[in-house]
């Protein structure tokens, strides 16, 4: 942890301090210590802390009282609160007056430290999204899109940089990384966002339906057309039309498609006007677009028409740092849906949630959640309120170095042996990642 982030321990047991105190600065973080709440009340009075880890039972004001006064005093801080008189109506208490989360004594070091450091990483990636947001881009109305990896930061880079033009825009990724909140941000920050955004999910309707939903009907055109409509080109005049899963329109729908993005003129299905509409396009797909190409089944004049610009949007498995952000935003979102007070996630639960590869990503990570706020009926997510679905079966003939040994492998092939990423995930210094290589004698299929 790097020494920029700072702590705050207080409680009336020397011994708790000095351990804590010890423990923590191993570990990197800033520390000071304070033996009751007016001696930390104080303190906070002339210093800013980032963690707050107090006893609940302390000589004059107790835990709960002076979290109060903290909220005050220091808004932003993350206060932890630590009891040896556990229950739930103190638990519930403190985490409706806005506490991170709680613990009991005696302490588990490793639920204790994996608390700590999801406290200072939430901390590290606020101050960075913040430092981004506000200084890096001048974007708006981005407040769904969280996430501040590298790869989410080039992301939001490139949708700032193509949102004051009015080219195409092919948006790509796996499904449910996101791509029609991107559609939004583009739009939401470009000339146009006082107009409409317009969004057709072609891959739904059949192409007859598509033809009508895109350029509208006559009256008569076809078996209950009882009135004129228009159609989504024509909607979007002044705006954007986002295209969601282009990939899967016909051959005669890719070529109608064609000519209205070149004339931005196009004619009712069953009339004989020719319309006119002004509309920015930005398409979106799943699928490898350019080999469609090569095996003849997308155009390649339409491709190369779509495709002014490319945002290619990252799993969410190649950026696990982003999922505790998401996880917290998640909870809150739905707790707020349902008028539930706040809850917290059991380290548990968070450290199998940055362990696991979200086939279904962002949206999938969603869907946990708010399955885990409906079911589990807690004040906490815990591990059983995950619907994860289960790993394949482990050989119990294999021992414990030889299970090390084929995940590390896997790890490092499935980021072609690219150390810093493996490390990351493997949640590992890269001096540690070289040690184990040695020691399995590991080997780069690739000669690398």
């Amino acid at each position: 942890m790097t020494n920029a982030i700072s702590l705050l321990i207080v409680d009336d047991e020397e011994s708790v301090r000095d351990s804590l105190y010890n423990w923590f600065i191993e570990d990197g973080f800033t520390v000071k210590c304070a033996e009751n709440a007016k001696e930390a009340l104080t303190m906070l009075e002339s210093e800013n802390f980032d963690i707050i880890l107090a006893d609940i039972k302390m000589p004059g004001m107790d835990g709960l009282e002076m979290h109060r006064r903290i909220k005050t005093l220091s808004p932003e801080a993350i206060v932890i609160i630590m009891t040896a008189f556990a229950s739930v109506e103190t638990a519930v208490q403190a985490l409706k007056d806005g506490a991170y989360d709680y613990i009991t004594k005696p302490f588990d070091p490793d639920d204790l430290s994996h608390l700590i450091r999801n406290a200072a990483t939430q901390i590290e990636q606020k101050a960075e999204a913040e430092n981004f947001k506000n200084k890096e881009t001048n974007l708006e109305n981005i407040e769904d899109i969280v996430g501040n990896s590298q790869s989410m930061m080039q992301v939001l880079k490139e949708v700032e940089n193509v949102s004051q033009s009015n080219s195409s825009v092919i948006i790509t990724g796996e499904s449910g990384t996101g791509k029609e909140l991107i559609a939004r941000a583009i739009h939401s920050n470009s000339s146009r966002k006082f107009f409409p955004l317009v969004t057709v999910h072609c891959g739904a309707l059949s192409e007859d339906l598509l033809e009508s939903e895109l350029f509208g009907h006559e009256k008569g055109a076809f078996t209950g057309a009882m009135f004129n409509r228009k159609g989504r080109f024509e909607i979007a005049d002044g705006g954007t039309i986002f295209l969601d899963e282009i990939a899967t329109i016909s051959g005669k729908m890719q070529i109608e498609l064609l000519r209205v993005l070149e004339t931005k003129k196009f004619v009712r299905v069953g009339g004989n006007k020719e319309i006119k509409s002004d509309f920015r396009v930005i398409c979106a797909t799943n699928r490898d677009l350019k080999k469609m190409v090569e095996q003849g089944t997308f155009r390649e004049d339409l491709y190369y028409r779509l495709n002014v610009v490319n945002i290619n949007i990252p799993p969410l498995r190649e950026r696990p740092g982003d999922i505790s952000l998401l996880v917290n935003y998640f909870i809150k979102k739905y707790c707020t849906n349902m008028s539930r007070d706040l809850i917290s996630i059991e380290p548990a639960a968070m450290k199998r949630l940055e362990q696991y590869d979200f086939p279904g990503n962002v949206r999938e990570l969603e869907n946990m959640i708010e399955r885990a706020i409906v079911v589990g009926n807690g004040k906490e997510i815990r591990l059983k309120d995950l619907p994860m679905k289960t790993n394949a079966p482990v050989d119990s003939s294999e021992s414990l170095s030889e299970l090390e040994k084929k995940h590390i492998l896997q790890t490092l092939n499935k980021f072609d042996w690219n150390i810093s990423r493996s490390a990351k995930v493997l949640k590992v210094d890269r001096v540690t990642l070289y040690n184990k290589i040695k020691k399995y004698d590991l080997k780069n299929p690739n000669g690398k």
